[in-house]
C-alpha cells in the first residue's frame, strides 16, 4: 500500500497531495492564482512562475500536515512534468527532483492529461468498463482518447484552435463578465433560454473527431457587437436577461458538439464507457447532457476536476507498481506524451 506525494504546477495552480493506494486522498492542497491573473483575463506565464516559487514549499508542508505524514514516510514523489507552461513546470519538477534525491525516494513523472483521465478513480476506486473513450476538457485542452488501460492511452482527436475552456473565458470577456469564464457562464446559462439565440455547431465533417470553437466564439462576438463590413448588422443591448440567454445559447452549442463527438468516438472505437476529466468536467450543462448518454459516463469528484496534485499522485501508484519510475534528470516538457 504505497503512500505517494504528488506535486502540481503545470499552469496557474500550485498543488500538493498525499494519496494512498492510488485512490485514498489523504490531503489535496491547491494554492489558486485566480486573483493574480483576473485583471489580465488569462494566465500570465511570468506571474504564474513567480507565484509557484512562493507557494510550492508552503503547499507541500500543508499537504503533509493534513495527511499526518512526514516526508520520510512517503514511498515516492510524483510530479506532473508535461504538458504545461515551461516556467511553471520547472518549479514543480525542480522541487520534486530535489525531494526525491534528498530522501532517496523514487521519482515518477506524470503526464498531466493522462492524470486528468485517471481522476475518475479518486476516492471511488471505480474502474470504468474498458476500453473507454476519454475526454479531457479544460482551458488548455479539448481532446478525445481511447483508453485501453491507465498506461495504454491513444489520442483520437482534439481542438484545431481554441480549447473549450478558453472559449468560455473569451465569451465571458465579450459579455463583460469576470475570469475565469467557465463557472460564470455555466451559472448564467442555467438561468437563460438556450433557444433564444442559436449559435453554430462546428462538426468538421461527418466522421471528424476534432473540435473547433473559434467560429462559435466569433459568432457570439458578432451577435453582441454587430457584424462589421459591407453587410453591417447591429449588435444587441447587453442586460441581465440577454447575457443569460447568450450564455445559455453558447453553452448549448458547446455541449451539443461535445456530445456528438463522444457518440462518434464511442461508435468508432466500440468502447464500453466514457471518462471525462479536466476543469470543464465540472460544468453542470455538460454533466446534465451526459446523464442521458447511451453508455456509462464517469466524472471525477468535483474537487479533482480542475488542476490538482491528487490525480498525479493517484496515477503514480499505477506507474510505481509497473516499475515506471523516472531518472533524476527528468525534463519539464510543454507537450503531452499521448499521441
Amino acid at each position: 500500500m504505497a503512500t505517494i506525494l504528488g506535486i502540481e504546477s503545470t499552469c496557474d495552480e500550485t498543488g500538493a497531495s498525499v494519496v494512498v493506494d492510488g485512490y485514498d486522498v489523504r490531503s489535496n492542497v491547491v494554492a489558486s492564482q485566480v486573483e493574480l491573473h483576473a485583471k489580465y483575463r488569462g494566465v500570465v506565464p511570468e506571474i504564474a512562475s513567480r507565484a509557484h516559487i512562493e507557494n510550492i514549499l508552503p503547499v507541500i508542508r500543508e499537504s503533509l500536515g493534513q495527511a499526518g505524514r512526514a516526508l520520510a514516510n512517503v514511498d515516492a514523489i510524483a510530479v506532473a512534468h508535461r504538458p504545461g507552461l515551461i516556467g511553471s513546470l520547472l518549479i514543480g519538477v525542480t522541487a520534486a527532483k530535489t525531494l526525491a534525491w534528498s530522501l532517496g525516494k523514487p521519482l515518477i513523472g506524470i503526464d498531466h492529461v493522462q492524470a486528468h483521465l485517471y481522476s475518475v478513480m479518486l476516492e471511488k476506486n471505480e474502474l470504468p468498463p474498458l476500453p473507454a473513450v476519454g475526454l479531457v476538457v479544460s482551458g488548455g485542452h479539448t481532446s478525445l482518447y481511447r483508453v485501453n488501460d491507465w498506461t495504454d492511452i491513444h489520442r483520437l482527436g482534439g481542438t484545431i484552435d481554441d480549447a473549450v475552456g478558453e472559449a468560455y473565458d473569451k465569451v465571458s470577456a465579450i459579455l463583460g463578465l469576470g475570469y475565469p469564464g467557465g463557472p460564470i457562464i455555466d451559472k448564467l446559462a442555467a438561468e437563460g433560454d438556450p433557444n433564444a439565440v442559436h449559435f453554430p455547431r462546428t462538426l468538421l465533417g461527418r466522421e471528424s473527431l476534432d473540435f473547433s470553437f473559434s467560429g462559435l466564439k466569433t459568432s457570439v462576438l458578432y451577435h453582441v457587437r454587430g457584424v462589421p463590413g459591407k453587410h453591417h448588422k447591429s449588435g444587441v443591448e447587453l442586460n441581465e436577461q440577454s447575457r443569460r440567454d447568450i450564455a445559455a445559447g453558447f453553452q448549448a452549442a458547446c455541449v451539443d458538439v461535445i456530445v456528438k463527438k463522444l457518440d462518434r468516438a464511442v461508435r468508432k472505437t466500440r468502447s464500453r464507457s466514457v471518462i471525462v476529466g479536466g476543469g470543464v468536467s465540472a460544468n453542470r450543462g455538460l454533466r446534465a447532457a451526459l446523464k442521458e448518454f447511451r453508455f456509462p459516463v464517469l466524472f471525477p469528484p468535483m474537487p479533482y476536476c480542475t488542476d490538482n496534485a491528487a490525480m498525479s499522485a493517484g496515477l503514480a501508484d499505477v506507474l510505481l507498481r509497473a516499475g515506471r519510475t523516472a531518472p533524476l534528470d527528468l525534463d519539464a516538457i510543454t507537450y503531452s506524451a499521448l499521441t
